[in-house]
């Protein structure tokens, strides 16, 4: 039991009723998915397109296999006009330091595609222990 006599910084906004929460939590998985989730769908298949949102020369570098290299800012209707309408997207950065998969979703869901993001980007990958593919690949 705490001794403090005021309320800490955590609890002086008390949290959301369980139902709130439970329905802001749920609400949160229509736009992210992280990346054990989007290991196992490469692994069996996967039935999105994946888009490394950082720079070109940060893909070489390294990236999630299967990823196609897809600067944000080159995200446009023209780039997207090669998949269905109903593919879904799926965008990552180089982590939670970086709002450039944000700014990629924003772009998606803006020219009416599904998008999610995968949270942790390629630090959260290489932090999970997933291998990385490196050197030139497809360009999105």
């Amino acid at each position: 039991m705490s001794t403090l006599t005021k309320p800490s910084p955590v609890t002086a906004i008390p949290p959301a009723d369980s139902p709130t929460a439970h329905e802001h939590f749920r609400a949160a998985f229509r736009f992210e998915t992280d990346c054990w989730d989007v290991h196992a769908s490469l692994a069996a298949g996967a039935d999105f397109v994946l888009l490394d949102v950082r720079s070109a020369e940060f893909y070489r570098h390294g990236h999630v296999p299967g990823a196609l290299s897809a600067p944000h800012r080159k995200i446009v209707e023209g780039f997207l006009a090669r998949w269905p309408q109903e593919t879904v997207f799926v965008v990552y950065c180089a982590g939670v330091h970086c709002n450039g998969a944000q700014r990629a979703a924003a772009r998606c869901a803006g020219l009416n595609r599904p998008v999610k993001v995968m949270v942790g980007g390629i630090i959260g990958w290489r932090d999970e222990g997933f291998a990385l593919a490196v050197g030139e690949a497809p360009q999105g």
